[in-house]
């Protein structure tokens, strides 16, 4: 009952797309609440925002995909040798750059998992759902997102509650960018330099 089969591959099964469907609400529900009302609203690190809703989406399908299969072993260490790849690497990269190459592996991972077990439907509910994340995250998040730096500040100065207003404008000046917000994260007295929190729009 609400299969569709097509020789030995599988089109569609109802019950299985209903339960990927609801596990994913309630997953991206929970995952929503950890990093924009937790993380994002203190932090305002937008590329570690889009890792960990990406990363969170990619591990949840293809954890939920195959959970469907028996992993032969030659398999399993397959996955462990492409994911040791990403660990030993030579060149460091980007948070963001690690995210996408992240995801272009699980998704060639995902899109050879069509059996009998498990079906096209879902597979492409997959790929789709991975990619709206990816471009609502790259082309409509990242560039409207407030992000944040640290910054060593040497005019020690402006530093004093008082000055907050002063501090803000000499840095809008020095670094030409649109300063929403400054944090004093430390203090070094003995080289007269603070280090400070600067939130901004991008």
């Amino acid at each position: 009952m609400g299969i569709i089969l097509f020789k030995d591959v599988l089109l569609f099964d109802l019950q299985s797309f209903t339960e990927l469907s609801l596990r994913l609400v309630l997953n991206c529900a929970v995952i929503y609440i950890v990093i924009f009302a937790i993380y994002y609203r203190k932090n305002k690190n937008a590329e570690y925002v889009l890792a960990f809703a990406v990363l969170n989406i990619l591990i949840f399908f293809a954890s939920s995909l195959l959970s469907h299969l028996r992993m032969e072993t030659g398999f399993a260490f397959g996955l462990f040798a492409i994911f040791s790849i990403l660990r030993y690497r030579t060149e460091q990269i980007k948070i963001k750059e690690m995210t996408f190459l992240f995801a272009v592996i699980i998704i060639a991972v995902i899109n050879s998992l069509v059996t009998y077990k498990v079906a096209l439907a879902s597979i492409i509910f997959t790929d789709f759902v991975i990619l709206m994340v990816l471009y609502y995250f790259e082309s409509l998040f990242l560039q409207n997102a407030e992000k944040s730096m640290l910054v060593r500040y040497e005019k020690i100065e402006l530093v004093a509650p008082e000055k907050r207003e002063d501090l803000i404008i000499d840095l809008v000046k020095r670094t030409g960018l649109k300063i929403q917000s400054v944090e004093i994260e430390s203090i070094n007295l003995l080289q007269d330099t603070a280090q400070i929190k600067v939130t901004y729009h991008s």
